[in-house]
C-alpha cells in the first residue's frame, strides 16, 4: 500500500504558493486526493511509513518553514455539495475540498439561513470544525450536525455528532487531539496533522429569507437594525464582505494587506479573576481611567479583544512601517493580522506571535495562543513540527 501510494505522489513540490501568506519551501513528497478514498490512502500510507503528515486545505491559516515540509502533503481535492429536506430545515452534506466561500454564498441563493455570517473566510469546508470556525456572531458549531472523518487511531471511517466534536470558542476536539500529541498512535512524529482527517461536514440550515438573529453590534449597525434582529440573508451577506474587505480578511490580489494567514491571535477568554489581573495590568501601563473592553463569553467568562490589547501594547496597524517595507507587518487594517508584502521569510515572521502581545519591550500587557497552524522550525533551529492553531486535524484552511 504504501509504496503503490508513494509512488502517485511528487516530490519537493514547492507550498508558498499554496499558502495565503506566500511563505514555505518544498513538500518532500506532494499529493493530491481527489476523492475520500485516495485522500485515506495517502494517510494511511504516510503512517505506515511512520512519517510526518500534513493534511492541507486552502493554506489560508498554515505557515510553512522557508525549508518546506519533512514529510507528506496530501492536499484535498474532494467535491460534492448534497441537500436532503428535513422537516422544516434542510440538512447540507458538503465534502471536506469544497471551498468555504462559495458554499456559503450557494445556502444564501437558495434561501438557507445559519451560514450567512460566516461569509468570505478563505479556505475549506473539512477546516471549518476543526477550530468551530466563526465571525460576527456565528459559529459553525450552531449548524453542525455530524462531521465524517477517517479516525488515524482506529483506521476507519466514522461519523461524530456535534455532541461528540467538543466544540468551545474557536476550539473542537479535533484540535485538542492535536494539542495533547495524540495523533497517528505509537512511534509516530509528533503530530502535524491530529487523530481526525475530517471527509465531510454535514449542517442543518433553515428555510429562510431573513437571516439568523444577528447577534454582533458591528454587523447589526452595518445593518441599520438592532441587535437580535434579521435581515434579508443577501444583505447579511453583502454586509459582512463588506466588514471584512474593510478589513484586509477577503482574499484579493491587488491587496496587499490579505496577503496573510488572517487572525494571528484569537480574542482571549478570561474569567473573572483573569480579568480583574488584565484590568490591574492595563491600569499600571495604560492609566487607570482606561477602560479594557469586555464581550459576554458564558457564565464567569468575558472575552477581550485581541486587536485593542495589542494596540495598547504599542503596535499599532502597519507596525514597523517603512522601517522592513518588504518584510513582515502588522496588516494596514487589521491589528491581528500579520502580512507578507512579498519579501519575507518564515524566519522573520516567526517570533512575532510571542513578540506582539508581549510588547518587545514596550508595554507588557498579557499573552495568549497564536491562531495560524505552524508547519516550520524554531528560529533557535530546533525541530519544531508542533502547530499552535486550528485546522489541522482535518485539513489545514
Amino acid at each position: 500500500m504504501a509504496q503503490r501510494v508513494a509512488d502517485s505522489a511528487a516530490a519537493q513540490v514547492p507550498l508558498a504558493g499554496r499558502t495565503t501568506l506566500r511563505l514555505g519551501g518544498p513538500a518532500r513528497r506532494f499529493a493530491e486526493a481527489p476523492d475520500d478514498a485516495e485522500l485515506i490512502a495517502q494517510v494511511q500510507a504516510a503512517d505506515e511509513r511512520g512519517e510526518p503528515l500534513l493534511v492541507l486545505g486552502g493554506g489560508s491559516n498554515l505557515v510553512v518553514a522557508d525549508e518546506g515540509f519533512p514529510g507528506t502533503v496530501v492536499h484535498v481535492a474532494t467535491r460534492g455539495i448534497r441537500h436532503e429536506p428535513d422537516n422544516e430545515s434542510v440538512l447540507l452534506l458538503v465534502a471536506a475540498g469544497e471551498d468555504w466561500d462559495p458554499v456559503v454564498a450557494g445556502a444564501v441563493a437558495d434561501g438557507l439561513a445559519g451560514l450567512e455570517c460566516l461569509a468570505g473566510i478563505p479556505g475549506l469546508t473539512g477546516a471549518t470544525p476543526i477550530q468551530n470556525v466563526g465571525a460576527y456572531g456565528q459559529e459553525v458549531a450552531q449548524a453542525l450536525v455530524t462531521v465524517r472523518a477517517y479516525d488515524r487511531a482506529r483506521r476507519e471511517v466514522v461519523d461524530l455528532p456535534a455532541a461528540e466534536c467538543g466544540f468551545g470558542y474557536r476550539s473542537s476536539a479535533f484540535k485538542r487531539s492535536l494539542q495533547s500529541g495524540s495523533g497517528a498512535g505509537p512511534g509516530l512524529p509528533a503530530p502535524v496533522t491530529g487523530r481526525f482527517v475530517v471527509l465531510g461536514v454535514t449542517f442543518r440550515l433553515g428555510r429562510s429569507a431573513l437571516s439568523a438573529p444577528v447577534r454582533y453590534g458591528e454587523l447589526a449597525r452595518a445593518l441599520g437594525i438592532r441587535e437580535g434582529a434579521r435581515a434579508p440573508l443577501a444583505e447579511v451577506r453583502s454586509a459582512v464582505l463588506a466588514l471584512r474587505r474593510g478589513k484586509g480578511m477577503v482574499l484579493d490580489p491587488a491587496d496587499p494587506d490579505t496577503r496573510s494567514a488572517g487572525s494571528f491571535f484569537t480574542n482571549p477568554v478570561l474569567d473573572l479573576a483573569g480579568f480583574a489581573a488584565l484590568e490591574r495590568a492595563v491600569a499600571a501601563t495604560c492609566g487607570p481611567g482606561v477602560q479594557v473592553p469586555r464581550f459576554p463569553a458564558g457564565p464567569g467568562h468575558v472575552k477581550v479583544p485581541a486587536a485593542w490589547l495589542i494596540e495598547r501594547a504599542g503596535f499599532a496597524k502597519g507596525y514597523p512601517g517603512g522601517a522592513a517595507p518588504d518584510g513582515p507587518r502588522i496588516s494596514a487594517k487589521h491589528t491581528l493580522a500579520l502580512v507578507n508584502p512579498g519579501g519575507a521569510t518564515t524566519p522573520a515572521c516567526s517570533p512575532w506571535p510571542g513578540r506582539s502581545p508581549r510588547g518587545c519591550g514596550r508595554r507588557s500587557v498579557w499573552t495568549w495562543p497564536r491562531n495560524p497552524c505552524w508547519s516550520a522550525r524554531c528560529c533557535d533551529g530546533r525541530a519544531e513540527p508542533r502547530p499552535a492553531g486550528p485546522a489541522q486535524a482535518g485539513s489545514v484552511g
